[in-house]
C-alpha cells in the first residue's frame, strides 16, 4: 500500500476534513479521497493480514482474503460513483456522513475478529443515519430514529455473540460458526438484521426512500452488502439460508407492484435482490458463493444506477410517487437512457451485468437439486422485471403524460449514471475481464450458452407481455397515493394494542407513585422538617403521657400544642431545659457505649 495505515482509516479521518474545506477544495477532495483510497488499496495483496493484541486480546483488524477484497473493491467504486454524484451537493452532514460511512463499510470487509467487526458494525449505523435525518423532514426524522434503534440492536446482538463465542471457543476470529449455541445464533440474527431478513426487512423500505437524493445512493450500496460480505465468511452451506433467501426474493414482488413511492419499490426491489444472494450462501458450493458475491458486486453498481435516476427525477421534480409523474423522457432523456440499462441489468437481460451473477447462482441451485427453490427463483426473476425493470421506467418517464416539464439532471449526476451504466454493460460483456477472475473460488462457468440465453430471453419476454395485457386489460395495480403497511401492520396496531394498557397500568401506577412520593411525601417531609424538634419531642412524651394515663385524645392535643408553640417558638423554659438534660443523657450513654 502507499500509505501504511487501514484503508478504513484513511477514509474516515479524510472525510472529516470535508467539514472545514472550502468550496471547489471541498469538492475536489470529495472524489480524490476514496480514489486515492481505491489507488491505496489496489497495493494490498491477497492474503495480507495485520494481527493486534489488546488486553491479552488476539485482534485481527485486517483481513485480507480473496473475498474481502472484493468487497473492498466494491465499496470504493460505489463511494467513486456516490461522491461524483454528491458534488453540487453543499451540506458538510451528508458529505462527512458518506465518506465516514463509506469507511465504516471497507472497516467491516477487512475486519478478521468479532471485536474489530462490532466497532466498525456500529459505525455503519452511526454514520449512515445522518443520511436519513438530512431531508429535515417529520417523516425522515422518525424513520432515522427506528433505523438506528434496529442497527444498534443488531450490534448488541453482534457483541453478545461475540461475548459467547469468545467463552466457548476462548478466540475472537471471524471463521465459519455453526447454528450451535447462542454465541451463532445472536451473530446470525445481528446480520440477519442487516441483511433484511423477512419480518426484519422494514427499516429498508421505510428509511431508504427518505433520505435524500444523494444519501439514499450510498445507503442501498454499503449496509446490507457489508452484512453479505460477514454473511459469506461465516455462515456458508448454512441450511436455513436456502428457505430464508427464497421468501426474500419472492415477498417484495407482491408488495412492490403496489407500491407508488418509486424509491420504495427499489427498496423492495433490493431485498428480492439480496434473497438471490443469500440462497447462495446457503447452498454452499463454490458457484453458488461465487454467484452470490458477483452478483452482490453487480447489484451495487445497477441498483445505484436505479437509485441515481429517481434521486435525479426527486432532485429536478421533487415528486417521486409514480401516481405523479410521467412522460418526463421528453425533459430527461439521458435519465431515461441510464434507467433503462439500470432496468435491464437487474432483470438479466443478455448482455447486461446481471445476467452473468443471477444465472449463477440459479444454476448452482439446479445443480444441488432444489428443484421447488429453482421455480421459485426463476418467478422471482419474471417478477424483477416487472417492478423494477419495467414499472420503475414506464410509470417514471413514460405512462401517461404529467404535465412536468424540467431540465435535465446535472452534469455531476449524469456523469455518475453514466460511468455506472458504462460497468453494468462491461460486467455483462466481459465478464470474464475483471469480475470473475476476483471471485473468492475459481470460476468454471459459461453465461453465455445458447440455452441459458433463449430461456432467459423467453421468460423476460412472456413477463413483459404478461405486463402489457395486465395493462391493457387494467388489471395492473393503478398508482395510487397510498400508505403500504407490509408487515409494519404488527408494527404500528400491535405496538398501539401493548402500548395502551401498558400506558393504563404503568403510567397510572407512576402517577400514583409520583403523587405518594413526589407531592404528598415531599410536603409531609417538608412539614417534619420545620417541626422535627417538637415532633421528635412529642414522639418521646408518648410513652410518659400514657403511664399518666391520659386518653389518646389527650395526647393528641398536647401532641398538638407542642407542635404549635414550636412554630411559634413558646416553649416553657423547664421543657426547654428537660429536652436538652435528655439529649446530654442520651450522648453521655452513646459515649459509654463506645
Amino acid at each position: 500500500m502507499i500509505v501504511d495505515v487501514h484503508p478504513a482509516i484513511l477514509l474516515l479521518v479524510g472525510g472529516l476534513l470535508l467539514a472545514v474545506l472550502p468550496g471547489r477544495l471541498r469538492q475536489f477532495w470529495l472524489v480524490a479521497l476514496p480514489v486515492l483510497s481505491l489507488v491505496n488499496v489496489s497495493g494490498l495483496e491477497v492474503g495480507t493480514k495485520v494481527n493486534y493484541e489488546y488486553m491479552g486480546l488476539e485482534l485481527l483488524p485486517l483481513n485480507a482474503g480473496k473475498l474481502n477484497l472484493l468487497f473492498v473493491y466494491l465499496f470504493h467504486v460505489a463511494a467513486i460513483l456516490g461522491s461524483i454524484y454528491a458534488l453540487q451537493l453543499k451540506d458538510r452532514v451528508q458529505l462527512v456522513a458518506g465518506a465516514m460511512y463509506a469507511g465504516s463499510a471497507v472497516g467491516v470487509a477487512l475486519s478478521g475478529d468479532l471485536l474489530t467487526l462490532f466497532i466498525f458494525w456500529e459505525l455503519l449505523a452511526v454514520t449512515s443515519v445522518f443520511l436519513i435525518w438530512a431531508r429535515k423532514s417529520k417523516s425522515s426524522g422518525a424513520c432515522g430514529v427506528r433505523y438506528l434503534m434496529m442497527h444498534i440492536f443488531s450490534g448488541l446482538l453482534l457483541l453478545a455473540g461475540a461475548a459467547f463465542q469468545y467463552a466457548d471457543t476462548g478466540s475472537l476470529t471471524l471463521t465459519q460458526l455453526d447454528l450451535e449455541g447462542i454465541g451463532p445464533w445472536c451473530i446470525f440474527l445481528a446480520i440477519g438484521i442487516k441483511c433484511a431478513f423477512p419480518f426484519f426487512h422494514t427499516w429498508l423500505v421505510d428509511s431508504y426512500p427518505e433520505g435524500t437524493p444523494t444519501g439514499t445512493v450510498l445507503l442501498s450500496a454499503f449496509t446490507t452488502k457489508a452484512a453479505v460480505c460477514i454473511l459469506a465468511q461465516t455462515f456458508v452451506g448454512t441450511w436455513i439460508l436456502i428457505p430464508i433467501g427464497a421468501t426474500m426474493a419472492m415477498f417484495p414482488i407482491f408488495y412492490a407492484v403496489i407500491e407508488n413511492d418509486l424509491r420504495k419499490v427499489l427498496g423492495y426491489s433490493m431485498i428480492n435482490q439480496i434473497g438471490f444472494m443469500v440462497v447462495g450462501i446457503g447452498i454452499g458450493t463454490e458457484m453458488a458463493v461465487n454467484g452470490a458475491v458477483a452478483h452482490a458486486f453487480n447489484d451495487v453498481i445497477f441498483k445505484g444506477l436505479l437509485f441515481m435516476s429517481m434521486g435525479a427525477v426527486l432532485y429536478r421534480t421533487g415528486k417521486i410517487n409514480g401516481s405523479e409523474l410521467g412522460g418526463l423522457y421528453k425533459s430527461m432523456p439521458m435519465t431515461t437512457v441510464f434507467c433503462i440499462i439500470g432496468a435491464a441489468s437487474i432483470s438479466a437481460f443478455p448482455l447486461f451485468s446481471g445476467f452473468v451473477s443471477k444465472s449463477m447462482v440459479m444454476t448452482a441451485v439446479g445443480m444441488e437439486g432444489h428443484t421447488v427453490v429453482w421455480l421459485l427463483l426463476l418467478f422471482a426473476s419474471a417478477g424483477v422485471f416487472h417492478h423494477a425493470g419495467i414499472k420503475i421506467p414506464f410509470f417514471a418517464f413514460f405512462a401517461h403524460d404529467s404535465g412536468i416539464r424540467c431540465k435535465e439532471a446535472p452534469w455531476n449526476m449524469l456523469l455518475a449514471m453514466g460511468i455506472a451504466a458504462g460497468l453494468c454493460i462491461f460486467n455483462g460483456i466481459f465478464p470474464t475481464a475483471w469480475l470473475y477472475p476476483h471471485l473468492p473460488n475459481p470460476v468454471e462457468y459459461e453465461p453465455y450458452t445458447v440455452t441459458h440465453v433463449i430461456t432467459q430471453t423467453q421468460i423476460l419476454f412472456f413477463s413483459a407481455l404478461a405486463f402489457a395485457g395486465l395493462m391493457l386489460l387494467k388489471i395492473y395495480p393503478p398508482e395510487l397515493k397510498s400508505v403500504n403497511l407490509d408487515v409494519d401492520w404488527f408494527y404500528r396496531k400491535g405496538a398501539r394494542a401493548f402500548y395502551r394498557p401498558m400506558d393504563k397500568s404503568l403510567n397510572g401506577i407512576n402517577a400514583y407513585v409520583a403523587d405518594l412520593v413526589a407531592v404528598r411525601g415531599m410536603a409531609r417531609l417538608g412539614e417534619f422538617s420545620r417541626n422535627a424538634p417538637a415532633e421528635i419531642l412529642g414522639s418521646l412524651l408518648v410513652p410518659i403521657w400514657m403511664l399518666c394515663r391520659l386518653k389518646p385524645d389527650e395526647i393528641a392535643d398536647r401532641k398538638e400544642m407542642l407542635v404549635l408553640r414550636a412554630k411559634r417558638g413558646a416553649f416553657p423554659v423547664g421543657i426547654t431545659a428537660c429536652l436538652a438534660v435528655m439529649m446530654l443523657a442520651i450522648v453521655y450513654l452513646v459515649a459509654l457505649s463506645e
